[in-house]
This record gives structure tokens, C-alpha cells and sequence, in this order.
């Protein structure tokens, strides 16, 4: 027999399956609970429900455990590339090296950005955000792909698949380049993925330019560690629009918005201002680990410990390890991420962060390796939407394949019971 759980409202006793997953995580099925009982569930954020189930990403916050389709973050970190864990998210399995091969050319054919489309990005204020212009420039897409997209159509869906991954490289660097005042670059189809995004964003047509493979290896390593993180707020954004039958530009634009925010993608960002906070205060790291122990302080360290994890991030014990060979062979003197490594070496040893595992996290990392880079703090969201890309490509598959109803919340109304009009005359 099925186990069940058991209700109790007002005396009458309901009963709801429950749903096993593969690593045991155990869910009550309320799909007939307002039917059988008119009753819904009430639960901000949804930190207590399960929209949807998923055969993509694993998390485990207690055990500080990310696995993509099955393998571990640890282990796809030190042996793939990113486009390989691209086609592992979106498609569900490794590719062969026919099919990563096959994978690349297509994204090469469709790197070409329509040129109308600077139309638009000219149309921004240098001083406009990049994720802004990003958000925009992605719903722009859909004008110039119209058709949308069937997901029953497996050749259909690829082409959308290469077309979307192939041009939101481009127009992310083009967010940089709008804001830097450069000429805009195109996608060279003689380099790799990663290595492209390098010379989108900082070649000048003045001087030949090389990427350092060691950073190339680096972000290569960001981007899969960014690449999917379960149901977060930008992704159940995606999947939500995409459940009213959006198309799959429409979707990702939304998720990109969602991203932006300080308590999401925005984490890395407000990590580079609080350390030029510090910085312009003197720079004295001791004096804020000591503001940040303090309850009655307002002063919140960014970039430690996390909502998910409960233990170490485990992308933050890759990344450290490339953040600090970027550094090394950088060879970068900056007073901003100095205090960073300050910060990080006092909260690995002090009892007050280790006890409450308040770690450093990917955040943290990332934000010192863009600062290296010398890429903008504005841009930081930029470079997890990238990262992100594959992720949403493949919730917003899985949802559109599993036919998933359309998304619509119930709510507990508070408001005013009824009113009688009242004239202007009388108010």
C-alpha cells in the first residue's frame, strides 16, 4: 500500500499521497486539496512547495550537494567544458564527440546578430544597466525569429537551442561594450565558446588580442558552475512564463530580470560594493568582521554563507582554486581585493563564521575574479545570466516537453470584505 498523509480540518480527515524522488526527498501530493476540501496551502515564497518535478539538477543544502542529470559538480567542473555541460543540461545526456562537435558548428552558424538590432542597443543611454539592456535585447530576438518555437519539433527545438546560445554571447558583450563606449565585436567562429566571450568583450580593433588560457579555463569553470542551481527564483520565473506557451526568447528575457536582483544574481555585485564600502572607510577588515558579528549592527558581510547551503557551497571550494591561480597569474595589485582575501582567510578560521558555517561562497569568488578581469561591477549579472543560459534553456524544455499546466498561484485575500459605492461628492 502507497503511503499517504493524512490532513485533519474542522474534523474531517483528508489524505494525500506522497511522492518518493530519486534521492529520497519525500512530497506531499495536495494536487486535490482545494477540491476535496476547499482549502489551498499558504506559504510565502514557495520555500515549502514543489511546482514541479525534474530530471535536470540535484541540490542538497544540508550535505552541500550539486549534481547536474546525475554527476557531480565536482566532477564536471574538473573534467567537461562548458558546452559539454550545456548539452548535458539541455538534451540529458554527455554528448558524444560527434555530437559536441555537431553542437559547436550550429552554434557557430546562427553567432551573426542581426545588424538591426544596433538599432536598438543605440537607443540606450551609456549609463543604462547592462542587465537592462541585456533583458531588452533578448525579448528583442523574438522580431527577428518570429516563429515559435514547437518543442515536439526536436530539429525545431535545436535550432532554437544553437540560435539562442549562439547569439546571447554577443549581445552580452555588447552590454559591456555599449557602456565602455566600444566599437561592437563579432563572434569569431575559429575560437571556442569561452575563448570567444573573452575577445567579444575586450578586443580593440587597434591591437591583436589573445585571451589567457588560464583565464579562459577559469571563467569556463564559472559558467558550469552557474549554469543550473534547481528552482530558484530565475528559473521558476522561466518556467512560469513559459507555461502560459511564451516563446523561448520571451522566457529567458523574463528569467534575465529576475536575475537581476540583488537578492539573486545581484549577490556577486553587492559583494565588489561592500568591499569598496570598506575600502573607502579606511579598508580596516578587522574592524567589519567585528561590525558583522555584532547583532545590533546593520552591517551584513555579502558573499558568506548561503540560503540553500548549510554546509560549505560546494562551487565555492572549485572556484577558490581558480580564483587564486587567476590572481597569481595576473599578477594584480588591487586594495579592493585585498581585503577580500582578508576577509576570506579571518572567516575560515574564526569560530564565530566557522561555527555557523558562514563560508565564503560562489558569489564571493566570482566577484574577485571579475574584479581581476577588470570587468565592471554593473556587468557581474551579466556574466551569471551567461553562465545561467543553459540552465533555463533546459527547465523551459522539460516544462514545455511535460506538458505542464499553466502556472496561476491561489492567494488568502485580506482586504475589505464588500462595499457600497460611495459618490465622489460624498467621499
Amino acid at each position: 500500500m502507497s503511503k499517504v498523509a493524512t490532513l485533519e480540518i474542522d474534523g474531517n480527515k483528508y489524505e494525500f499521497p506522497l511522492f518518493v524522488g530519486t534521492e529520497n526527498e519525500v512530497g506531499i501530493d495536495i494536487n486535490k486539496l482545494r477540491d476535496l476540501s476547499g482549502a489551498i496551502t499558504l506559504d510565502p515564497g514557495f520555500k515549502n512547495s514543489g511546482a514541479c518535478t525534474s530530471e535536470i539538477t540535484f541540490l542538497d543544502g544540508e550535505e552541500g550537494i550539486l549534481r547536474y542529470r546525475g554527476y557531480s559538480i565536482e566532477e564536471l567542473a574538473d573534467k567537461a567544458d562548458f558546452l559539454e555541460v550545456c548539452y548535458l543540461l539541455i538534451f540529458g545526456e554527455l554528448p558524444t564527440k560527434v555530437q559536441l562537435g555537431e553542437f559547436e558548428t550550429h552554434i557557430r552558424k546562427y553567432t551573426l546578430v542581426n545588424e538591426e538590432m544596433k538599432n536598438i542597443i543605440d537607443g540606450f543611454p551609456k549609463t543604462a544597466h547592462p542587465m537592462g539592456v541585456l533583458s531588452a535585447l533578448t525579448s528583442a530576438l523574438i522580431a527577428f525569429n518570429p516563429s515559435a518555437v514547437n518543442p515536439e519539433n526536436k530539429d525545431e527545438l535545436y535550432e532554437a537551442v544553437c540560435k539562442l546560445m549562439g547569439k546571447f554571447l554577443v549581445i552580452a558583450s555588447w552590454t559591456y561594450r555599449k557602456s565602455m563606449g566600444y566599437p561592437l565585436n563579432y563572434y569569431d567562429n575559429t575560437l571556442g565558446y569561452v575563448e570567444n566571450f573573452m575577445q567579444l568583450m575586450f578586443k580593440l580593433p587597434t591591437e591583436p588580442y589573445k585571451a589567457n588560457p588560464i583565464i579562459v579555463e577559469a571563467l569556463d569553470k564559472l559558467f558550469i558552475l552557474h549554469a543550473d542551481h534547481e528552482q530558484n527564483c530565475s528559473t521558476s520565473t522561466v518556467r512560469m512564463v513559459g507555461s502560459s506557451h511564451a516563446g523561448l526568447f520571451a522566457s529567458v528575457s523574463a528569467g534575465i530580470s529576475a536575475l537581476w536582483g540583488p537578492l539573486h544574481g545581484g549577490a556577486n555585485q553587492a559583494v565588489l560594493e561592500m568591499l569598496e564600502e570598506i575600502h573607502a572607510n579606511g579598508g580596516d577588515a578587522d574592524k567589519y568582521m567585528a561590525k558583522a558579528k555584532d547583532k545590533n549592527d546593520p552591517f551584513r558581510l555579502m558573499g558568506f554563507g548561503h540560503r540553500v547551503y548549510k554546509n560549505f557551497d560546494p562551487r565555492a571550494k572549485i572556484i577558490k582554486k581558480a580564483a587564486d591561480e587567476v590572481l597569481k597569474t595576473l599578477g594584480v595589485e588591487d586594495p579592493i581585493l585585498g581585503i577580500a582575501k582578508k576577509l576570506e582567510e579571518a572567516a575560515l578560521v574564526d569560530d564565530y563564521f566557522v561555527s555557523r558555517k558562514l563560508y565564503p561562497n560562489v558569489d564571493f569568488y566570482s566577484g574577485i575574479i571579475y574584479r581581476a578581469l577588470g570587468i565592471p561591477t554593473d556587468m557581474f549579472t551579466v556574466m551569471f545570466a551567461i553562465g545561467r543560459l543553459p540552465g533555463w534553456i533546459a527547465q523551459w524544455k522539460e516544462m514545455r516537453e511535460k506538458k505542464e499546466p499553466i502556472g496561476r498561484p491561489r492567494q488568502i485575500y485580506t482586504g475589505y470584505g464588500l462595499r457600497d459605492f460611495v459618490s465622489s461628492d460624498k467621499r
